[in-house]
């Protein structure tokens, strides 16, 4: 049995067998089906999944037609989840004409955003109906869709705070209090690992991380103390130190990664050529 067949109690998974436009797949029960029929290779378009954050359905763009009994009902694929004898339908008439209206805003709100274009493009939606006037100003550069994936993880996984919701309706944009430099930022980057349209540039230049689409933000980054090579936002390194238990030695909590491995690696082949001087070693018998 695999580690993938075991469950976070410790007990196997119990397997389902889910229909997804009339092929029958696979899926743990209670697997969310988004993420079964991604692996699946059903063409399922979405923005706000991420897999280390609880699904909320705020694109709306992975909708799908669930049948049951006999009826259908429209529901978001990455809040739904399998169970034994679940069948849905990606592309019939009514979710194409749904998906299409959703590209055709997206277009009219991330209207600089290539990713919304190719994707929309995918799907045949290459022009847009509604109009919005573009914001030169937008630090976001005309690419977010408000899906919300960096406020989350900002806040619900790196537990920083530094960004969110600002104003309501149809000004609302994401960004700092008073759109200012926030120095509860720890410059880890967690926000533009998940934007799904890349919005959000950071750059790392002369020792800091400049958080271009916060404010101007600037974090401090950590320098080795071997190599001299920076390697990480300060603040973020000196909170992941702290939680370590036991505690990392005090000579390799200044070094980079690579340092820092080198160093534990030089220190094992001393202990082992020490160890092997000190004792006689017997040839093998063939």
């Amino acid at each position: 049995m695999t580690h993938e067949e075991i469950g976070l109690s410790g007990t196997p998974k119990k397997s389902v067998t889910i229909v997804i436009d009339g092929r029958k797949c696979r899926a743990d029960e209670g697997e969310i089906v988004l993420s079964a029929a991604l692996r699946e290779g059903a063409a399922i378009p979405h923005l706000c999944y991420e897999a280390s954050l609880d699904p909320y359905g705020a694109c709306r763009l992975c909708m799908v037609e669930v049948c049951h009994n006999g009826k259908t009902s429209m529901v978001t694929a990455c809040t739904l989840h399998a169970t034994e004898g679940l069948e849905i339908r990606t592309d019939t008439p009514e979710i194409v004409k749904y998906r299409n209206v959703l590209f055709e805003l997206y277009l009219a709100e991330a209207p600089k955003s290539d990713v919304i274009k190719e994707m929309a493009a995918r799907y045949g939606v290459t022009r847009t109906r509604f109009l919005k006037k573009i914001d030169t100003d937008d630090p976001l550069g005309g690419s977010c869709v408000l899906c919300g994936l960096c406020v989350r993880v900002c806040n619900e996984i790196m537990g920083a705070g530094a960004i969110g919701f600002v104003n309501r309706g149809p000004y609302t944009v994401v960004g700092t209090p008073f759109f200012e430099a926030n120095t509860d930022c720890i410059g880890c980057g967690a926000c533009a690992n998940v934007c799904p349209t890349h919005a959000i540039r950071i750059e790392d230049r002369d020792g800091e991380r400049v958080m271009h689409s916060w404010g101007g933000g600037r974090v401090r980054l950590a320098q080795c103390g071997v190599c001299g090579k920076y390697y990480a936002p300060g603040a973020l390194t000196a909170a992941t130190l702290a939680r370590l238990l036991p505690p990392l030695r005090d000579d390799l909590a200044g070094l980079c990664p690579a340092c820092r491995a080198k160093r534990i690696a030089d220190e094992e082949i001393r202990v082992n050529m020490r160890g092997g001087a000190d004792h006689h070693v017997r040839p093998r018998r063939s």
